[in-house]
């Protein structure tokens, strides 16, 4: 990940997998780096107000009017494996359906709309040149939930085994992880 921009720009993170053809999951969103005061962690020192004005910005101005053409992308994710409240956006795209033809009608547009979105959201931004410590932090800290808490690791595990399954995650997938100790 690029560490030189001066803000901690979100992640777009897409999931779209579809299970024996009859059952689909859609979830494409900007996921913050940035901490928020709804995170239940601590805010870092390096945090700045600036940093949580810009995610409500970028959410209400780029992904609120996306997200309001398509009703039925506005589903609510379980909190089975993840804290909404920790690296996803308020503006996710989330949607359970058995129907395929809401790829084309809905999925699809809405998809293509965020990737534009966001392409513009990473243009806009300035580079310092530098690393960013702050930015690094939260990459870190996003990509070790994610592996953590993926759900598609077990299925990645059953299919292609252990030792397969961990360098796809944390080397490829999540490559900022911290892999878990051994005991």
């Amino acid at each position: 990940p690029d560490t030189s921009y001066n803000k901690a720009l979100p992640v777009l993170g897409i999931d779209l997998l579809s299970f024996n053809q009859k059952k689909h999951l859609s979830v494409v969103d900007f996921q913050p780096l940035a901490e928020t005061t709804t995170t239940t962690t601590p805010l870092s020192p390096l945090t700045t107000n600036d940093d949580n004005a810009n995610n409500v910005e970028y959410e209400k101005s780029l992904l609120e009017p996306i997200r309001d053409q398509y009703p039925a992308l506005q589903g609510k994710m379980s909190d089975r494996f993840y804290d909404e409240n920790q690296f996803f956006s308020k503006q996710m795209l989330f949607a359970r359906f058995e129907d395929a033809n809401v790829i084309q009608s809905e999925v699809f547009p809405a998809f293509q709309q965020y990737i534009k979105a966001h392409l513009h959201l990473v243009q806009q931004q300035e580079r310092s040149g530098l690393e960013n410590e702050y930015v690094k932090q939260r990459q870190v800290a996003y990509d070790t939930y994610s592996a953590e808490r993926d759900p598609a690791i077990k299925l990645f595990q059953a299919n292609f085994g252990q030792e397969w399954a961990d360098g796809f995650v944390y080397d490829y997938l999540f490559s900022q992880s911290k892999r878990p100790t051994s005991s």
